[in-house]
């Protein structure tokens, strides 16, 4: 009967938006209705802040790639026509190479309609809100 209950609440929690792990539940942070989960601008990490800023800005951009169009090709992000989404590279210190961080823009290159975070190349998104 224990361990009916205990996967009783193992499924529960993780239809709540927890994980079970062998410590107890770590909860993540949930997605929005309809969306992806958020990040506010200012929780960003120091280096995806400026980042940001940039972006705002027009530049200037560290790496030849920022900018370029990005194809959404795991259509985790709402889906636009080609051309609508960018990407920025987000340093990672010590890195030999761009790292994994990103922010993906869409919209106009200066003042993007929204734009998105991610720090395991493309496998989640998190959106920025100012």
């Amino acid at each position: 009967m224990g361990c009916l209950k205990g996967l009783k609440t193992a499924v529960v929690g993780l239809l709540m938006g927890a994980v079970v792990v062998s410590t107890g539940v770590q909860a993540f942070e949930a997605a929005p209705a309809g969306g992806l989960p958020t990040i506010p601008v200012t929780e960003l990490i120091r280096q995806g802040a400026i980042t940001y800023r940039l972006i705002h800005q027009g530049g200037p951009f560290a790496h030849e790639k920022d900018g370029v169009v990005f194809v959404n090709r795991e259509r985790l992000l709402p889906l636009k026509t080609r051309g609508y989404y960018h990407e920025y590279t987000v340093a990672t210190p010590g890195a030999r190479d761009r790292g994994a961080r990103r922010i993906v823009c869409g919209g106009q290159l200066r003042t993007p309609d929204t734009c998105y975070y991610t720090d395991d190349h493309y496998a989640s998104f998190r959106k920025i809100v100012p």
